[in-house]
């Protein structure tokens, strides 16, 4: 069996990028299908409560950013 080592600095600049590019191509693909893909409902469910939030921190951060402008303009 040929030294993996040997064989790579044998190659050119470039059939090491693609040697590269195909190893991290075909691991990714690999841990891809290792994850546990949400199912459609709670996708859907996910992304309800994270839009709720969203429009709650945005009137809450409106609200103190009026009060703050109102702070600073009794102050100058």
């Amino acid at each position: 069996m040929p030294d993996k080592k040997a064989t790579r600095q044998q190659m050119n600049i470039f059939q090491r990028i693609w040697d590269s590019l195909r190893n991290f191509t075909r691991e990714t693909v690999g841990e891809l299908r290792k994850v546990s893909w949400p199912t459609r409902k709670e996708t859907l469910h996910l992304t309800g409560i994270v839009l709720i939030v969203i429009a709650l921190m945005a009137i809450i951060l409106g609200v103190l950013d009026a009060l703050y402008s109102q702070l600073m303009g009794l102050l100058i």
